[in-house]
């Protein structure tokens, strides 16, 4: 357990070192236009984009579950996957927030029929979205070595398995293992 917390506390690092570098690769053209704003020490950081945070915990789980060179091509697919799922989550980030402009700018809110296609909508995505997550996890699963698994079983895991909000570490709890 000690591993993990250590390992856990090195992704925390990467997650938020990947941000810091990408601003400071971009050059000064990143900071042009925002004047002296960017030089205050504790402005507040634009929220990652889904392919930021996706790759930030790539990089956590990859190192958490020591992957070996012969388990690598299940971990690419897993990880190609993913980033897919996470450009995707952008693309309709981006496809939302233009369609709500748009309403706004007409003044016209959706019917509860219109509400609950969308939901479906999104139901039958998540379940797509899912499937393919499940084929390209299962074989990844079944090359790990039983103490690899363990740790997938936390790391892998969707919301109950450590991350999302409702696995043991929300609200303050403590983990037991």
């Amino acid at each position: 357990m000690n591993k993990l917390l250590a390992t856990t506390l090195v992704s925390i690092g990467l997650a938020t070192t990947v941000p810091a570098t990408l601003a400071q690769t971009a050059g000064p053209t990143a900071d042009a236009g925002r004047g002296q704003a960017a030089q205050r020490p504790f402005e507040r950081q634009p929220a990652m984009t889904p392919s930021e945070r996706v790759e930030a915990r790539l990089a956590y789980m990859r190192t958490a579950l020591k992957i070996t060179s012969a388990q690598q091509s299940q971990w690419d697919a897993y990880a190609n996957v993913q980033r897919k799922h996470a450009a995707a989550m952008e693309k309709r980030f981006q496809e939302r927030s233009a369609e709500m402009g748009q309403r706004a700018a007409d003044g016209k809110r959706p019917t509860a029929i219109e509400r609950h296609e969308r939901q479906r909508e999104r139901m039958v995505v998540a379940t797509q979205r899912l499937d393919e997550l499940l084929t390209v996890e299962k074989p990844l699963y079944a090359a790990l070595s039983p103490d690899q698994q363990r740790v997938a079983d936390e790391v892998l895991g969707g919301r109950g398995g450590g991350r999302g909000g409702h696995g043991r570490f929300h609200r303050g709890g403590v983990a037991r293992g």
